[in-house]
């Protein structure tokens, strides 16, 4: 049996990166904008199904993600730019709710929010994934790996139990403070999609479409 070495440093490195990267503070403004309306049984529903989805999302990407991409013929800037248009979407629709009474109909029965847009990509984004892909590919052996999952677990409990608490922020915003975040919240969404769709250009400028 192979001896199993647990790696420390990588296991803080990528803990360290990958949290700031999902940040899980800034995300509950946008977990409360988009479960508006629902009780708070379905939002913790809602925050537990999220963060299970954004750890299947991202450890398959990490463990296999450079195979289905290259046999896709997919770039990481393609992902990117795709992520982007997606939260563009998501953006549009906390700034101008379609749905009854002004509420967002991402938060209606019709569409799963845990799933997407919360599970991903706001939770398991490109940066996200491109990090813990790179941290898996850092590591030298079976205990390095290990280390790097370790990590992203537990950043995935941070995530979840900031979301799981967010009904109470959500009992000192009230309705209207919600109203409120969710069109701040809706302008800086747009934000980091316009961000990440630049990212992804400047890289193809500067290395080509690849």
């Amino acid at each position: 049996m192979p001896d199993i070495t647990f790696d420390p440093t990588l296991f803080a490195t990528a803990f360290v990166t990958v949290l700031v990267i999902m940040d899980p503070i800034g995300n509950i403004p946008i977990f409360l904008a988009l479960t508006k309306g629902q009780d708070v049984a379905d939002r913790r529903r809602a925050a537990l199904l999220s963060s299970v989805v954004a750890g299947i999302v991202i450890l398959g990407f990490a463990l296999g993600g450079d195979q289905v991409l290259h046999l896709l013929g997919i770039s990481l800037e393609s992902l990117q730019v795709a992520g982007g248009l997606l939260l563009l979407v998501i953006a549009l629709e906390l700034l101008h709710p379609t749905g009854e009474d002004g509420t967002s109909s991402l938060a209606s029965g019709d569409t799963n929010i845990a799933l997407v847009p919360l599970g991903t990509p706001l939770l398991a984004g490109p940066g996200a994934i491109a990090a813990t892909m790179l941290y898996t590919r850092q590591a030298e052996d079976l205990g390095g790996s290990l280390s790097v999952v370790a990590a992203l677990l537990a950043v995935l409990v941070v995530i979840y139990l900031s979301m799981r608490y967010a009904t109470v922020v959500a009992r000192l915003l009230r309705d209207n403070g919600i109203e409120l975040l969710s069109r701040i919240m809706g302008l800086l969404v747009a934000a980091i999609a316009v961000q990440l769709i630049a990212e992804a250009i400047e890289t193809w400028i500067d290395n080509g479409v690849t």
